[in-house]
C-alpha cells in the first residue's frame, strides 16, 4: 500500500531530531547559545545554533470599566530594535518560578498594578527558527493600581489604550512588538465571542 503525503507528514510529526554533539558557545545572565550537530526527522544532518532561554510570560492586563476594553501597555527603549516600543508587560521566568508567579511579579514590577483575576490564554514560540524561548500569555483582570518597582536599568512608562486603537495600530504597523500584536488580536477575537469568566 503506497504511503500518502498525509501519512508521511503524520509519521514525521512524531519524530524528533537526534543530537550528535552539543556545545555551549555563549552563556550570559539571560540566555545561552548552543551549537549542535543533529540528524533531523527527515534524515538530514545539520548544524543548528540555538538561543536557549528560560521562558517568558506576557501580561494582557485589561480594564473593562469603560465603553470598551482598555489595555495596559508599557513603553521602553529596546536596544536590539534601536527604538522605543509600546509593548504588553512581559519578562523572564526566574529559576524555580511558576508561570503565574512570574506574571504577577512582572506586572507589579513594571506597572505597579496587581490583578485579582488571571487566565492563561496562549502559549507560543516567538521565533522558533533559532530561539528556544517560549511565551505564556496571561489575561489579567480586576486591576488595582500601585507603585511600580522596575529594575535599575529599566525606564518604563505605562499607559492604557482602547482595544480598537491598538487593533488599528497593529494593522497599520505602528505596533512592532510581536507578542503585543498576538495579545491584542487574540483579545479582539475573544471579544467577538460570548464573554467568559476569568479564573481567580
Amino acid at each position: 500500500m503506497p504511503i500518502s503525503q498525509e501519512m508521511y507528514i503524520g509519521a514525521m510529526a512524531k519524530k524528533k531530531a537526534s543530537v550528535i554533539s552539543s556545545r555551549t558557545v555563549f552563556r550570559g545572565p539571560v540566555f545561552s547559545v548552543t551549537s549542535d550537530q543533529v540528524v533531523e526527522p527527515g534524515g538530514m544532518q545539520a548544524r543548528r545554533d540555538t538561543v536557549r532561554h528560560q521562558g517568558s510570560v506576557v501580561i494582557l492586563a485589561v480594564n473593562d470599566g469603560r465603553d470598551e476594553p482598555q489595555i495596559l501597555l508599557v513603553r521602553q527603549y529596546r536596544y536590539p530594535a534601536g527604538d522605543y516600543l509600546w509593548e504588553l508587560p512581559a519578562g523572564r521566568i526566574d529559576e524555580g518560578e511558576s508561570e503565574l508567579a512570574a506574571a504577577r511579579r512582572e506586572l507589579r514590577e513594571e506597572t505597579g498594578y496587581t490583578a485579582g483575576q488571571w487566565k492563561r490564554a496562549l502559549f507560543f514560540y516567538p521565533s522558533p527558527g533559532f530561539l528556544g524561548e517560549t511565551m505564556a500569555l496571561f489575561l489579567a483582570g480586576d486591576l488595582k493600581a500601585g507603585k511600580a518597582q522596575p529594575d535599575a536599568d529599566e525606564m518604563i512608562t505605562a499607559r492604557f489604550f482602547p482595544l480598537s486603537e491598538l487593533v488599528a495600530k497593529a494593522a497599520g504597523g505602528r505596533i512592532r512588538d510581536g507578542k503585543t500584536i498576538v495579545g491584542v488580536l487574540w483579545l479582539k477575537h475573544q471579544k467577538a465571542r460570548p464573554p467568559g469568566a476569568l479564573h481567580s
